[in-house]
Parts: C-alpha cells; sequence; structure tokens
C-alpha cells in the first residue's frame, strides 16, 4: 500500500527493540547457564545487569552517544561479576549498529576497538590458548555490527535524498503548471476582453448613427464573453482537487480561424495566409500557436492602432513558423508586457524562439504591412518542458 505523502519510516520502535533484546539476554542466559557448572549463580543483581543494558537501548533517541559506553559496561560487569557466559552481549553489538546508523562513527568504532582490547587481555589474563581465535572473532563481530549501521545510515541517506529531489521535481512541476496556467488565463482575458472592449465602442457608435448594425456588434460581444467564461471556466477547474492537473481540451491550430473571424468582428482586417494542417503537429506546438496567434491580434487592436493584419502559419522542415504582420505603429511607444513575455517563455519552453520586428528595425520582406511583426518558430520534434 502506497505510504501518504509526508510519511517517514524511521525503523522499528526503540521499545520494541530495547524489548527484544532484554528478552534475548534474559532467556538465552538463563539457558546457556542451565548447562554451566562452576558458574555463579543467577542472582538478581545478575537479572539487574542483564536489564541494564536493554534499558540503555532507550536513550536512542534523547542521549545515543551514552549507548555504546552504558551498555559495554553492563556487560563487562556481568562477566566481572563471574556470572555464566550468555548472549549479554546482545545490547552492546545493537548499541554499535544504532551508533553507527545515527552517524556517530567515532563512536562505533571506538567501541568496537574497546571490545577487542577487552578480548585480548581476558584470553591473556586467563592463559587462553586460543585467544587469537576469540579477538579475531570478537573484531569480526564488532566490525560486522558497525558496517551494518553504516550501511542502514547510508541506505537512509540515500532515500532522503531520493525523496528530497521528488519534493523538489514536484514542486517544480507545480511552479511551472501555475505559471502556464496564468499564461493562459491571461491569454484569454487579455484576448476577450480587448475584443469585447473594441465591439462595445463600436456598438455605441451604431447605436445612434448605424442602428441596423448594432444587432451584429452586440451578438460579436455575447459570443465572445461566453467563449472567454468557457474557456476561463475550464483553466480555473484544474484548481479543485477533484479535477484533473491538466484541461481536457486544449485550443490548437484548429481553432485559428475564430480568433482571425473574432477579429474581423472588431473591425480589424486581417488574413489568414497559408493555414497548416494540424496532423503531425503535437498539441502543445498547437497550442502555443495559438496563443501566439491569439496575443499578437490582441495587441494590434489595443496597442498599434492597425488596420490590417496578415496571420501566416508555415512548417518548414521540422519547425512550425506564426507569423502576424500588422500595418500599424508597432507597440506605440510602450514596452512589452506581460502577454508578449509569456509568448516568448512559451514558445522557449518548447525549445523555440519568438522575435518582435519593429517597424522602424531592420525586417526583410516587409511586403504591404509596415507595422509590427511577430513571428515564432516552435519545432515539432520536442515536447518540450512545460506541463
Amino acid at each position: 500500500m502506497q505510504r501518504p505523502y509526508g510519511f517517514r519510516r524511521k525503523g522499528p520502535p526503540t521499545s520494541f527493540i530495547a524489548i527484544a533484546v532484554a528478552l534475548v539476554q534474559v532467556l538465552g542466559t538463563v539457558f546457556a547457564a542451565s548447562r554451566q557448572d562452576g558458574a555463579r549463580s543467577l542472582d538478581a543483581l545478575a537479572f539487574l545487569l542483564l536489564l541494564a543494558g536493554p534499558a540503555v537501548l532507550l536513550l536512542r533517541r534523547r542521549m545515543p552517544v551514552l549507548m555504546v559506553p552504558l551498555t559495554f559496561a553492563a556487560a563487562l560487569a556481568y562477566l566481572l561479576a563471574g556470572y555464566p557466559w550468555g548472549p549479554v552481549v546482545v545490547s552492546f553489538a545493537v548499541s554499535l549498529l544504532l551508533s553507527a546508523a545515527a552517524g556517530l562513527r567515532w563512536l562505533a568504532w571506538l567501541g568496537a576497538g574497546s571490545a577487542a582490547v577487552t578480548v585480548l587481555l581476558w584470553s591473556l589474563l586467563g592463559s587462553d590458548e586460543s585467544w587469537p581465535l576469540r579477538v579475531s572473532a570478537a573484531a569480526a563481530w564488532a566490525a560486522i555490527f558497525v558496517l551494518l549501521g553504516e550501511g542502514f545510515r547510508r541506505r537512509k541517506e540515500r532515500v532522503a535524498e531520493y525523496r528530497r529531489r521528488r519534493a523538489a521535481a514536484e514542486q517544480a512541476e507545480r511552479d511551472e503548471y501555475r505559471l502556464t496556467l496564468a499564461r493562459d488565463i491571461h491569454d484569454v482575458v487579455a484576448h476577450s476582453l480587448s475584443m469585447i472592449n473594441v465591439q462595445a465602442s463600436v456598438a455605441l457608435h451604431l447605436g445612434t448613427n448605424e442602428p441596423e448594425r448594432l444587432r451584429p456588434a452586440l451578438e460579436a460581444i455575447k459570443a465572445a464573453s461566453k467563449e472567454s467564461l468557457a474557456e476561463v471556466r475550464q483553466l480555473l477547474g484544474v484548481l479543485r482537487d477533484d479535477a484533473p492537473l491538466h484541461p481536457g481540451a486544449r485550443p490548437g491550430l484548429a481553432r485559428i480561424p475564430e480568433l482571425v473571424e473574432h477579429a474581423r468582428l472588431a473591425g480589424l482586417r486581417v488574413e489568414l495566409a497559408n493555414p497548416v494542417d494540424p496532423a503531425g503537429v503535437g498539441e502543445q506546438q498547437q497550442e502555443a500557436a495559438y496563443r501566439v496567434v491569439q496575443e499578437a491580434l490582441s495587441n494590434v487592436r489595443r496597442h498599434s492602432g492597425a488596420a490590417a493584419a496578415v496571420v501566416r502559419l508555415a512548417v518548414v522542415g521540422n519547425t512550425l513558423q506564426v507569423t502576424v504582420d500588422d500595418d500599424g505603429a508597432g507597440l506605440g511607444g510602450s514596452e512589452p508586457g506581460n502577454g508578449l513575455t509569456g509568448m516568448r517563455e512559451r514558445v522557449e519552453a518548447l525549445g523555440g524562439s519568438l522575435a518582435l520586428l519593429l517597424p522602424d528595425g531592420p525586417r526583410p520582406n516587409k511586403g504591404p504591412n509596415r507595422g509590427l511583426r511577430v513571428e515564432a518558430r516552435i519545432p515539432l520534434g520536442t515536447e518540450g518542458t512545460g506541463p
């Protein structure tokens, strides 16, 4: 089952580890003592020492630096008291593992070295002829537990780094999507309100001078407001928790003639040259081309004072070229706004480029129109980085 976002597994609870180690030390030692003759009988002190080591493991979260020395002291005190051999060192071994896993490498290796030295001294003082084997075994087991802890620590770090990168990627995706959504809303609202404003001005003029043309102007306002409301509602719908991340229907090349018709209704003479078949053009590329034409025509009506414009679409090689020319005065002395910036960001996100050629700048093939040219080149062979 998938864990909820933000859940972090921290391993078994410390109390569970302490109880499990206590059972192993007490029951294992009682079993081993029943098969050893000559050893000191287990008494209250023995059981106290057997339980002291597991109890120290409860300091795992609050004071981990005390685990290794205290468990080592408890096990050594038990053995020095002459009690029978058994799994009394389990709590010390677990403390080595937990300390290494917590990043206390120096403490874990110091504890492992102390255990090896202690076994060496114990064997030499007891004239044990097999002391090399005992010391080697003790050092090896201590090192194994430290290395196990190191392995757990490194795995935890890798998991934490993976989660950090995943969270950063998800946040970047959400930020990029919000930016794209803001661009879409700006394009829709700017285009629709611009046309409604122009049509309303025309309607006010026609209401007194040419009443017979008033109805088409009002119908154009109605159609534009209805379309913009539907598109804004669709875009804002993705902010709901139960909505998909991406809106279902995205505008494409097939809807560019609608933009041209809306501009004509607003009184602008617009020509659509070389329409492109949407087949073979990706959805993101189609939407980028649509938004470029939409914003360019909105700017023509709002800023340039143009009377005519030409929209050209062409596929050249592996590139979709979108050009919008007008016969106005360019940007009217104003700086490029959010709409033009959004157009450039949208095209560049797909690996393309967008240029604004002003009337007084270098401009090849001016043709009959000598106003502003918006020229976008959108590669068809990439899906881009945008959502």
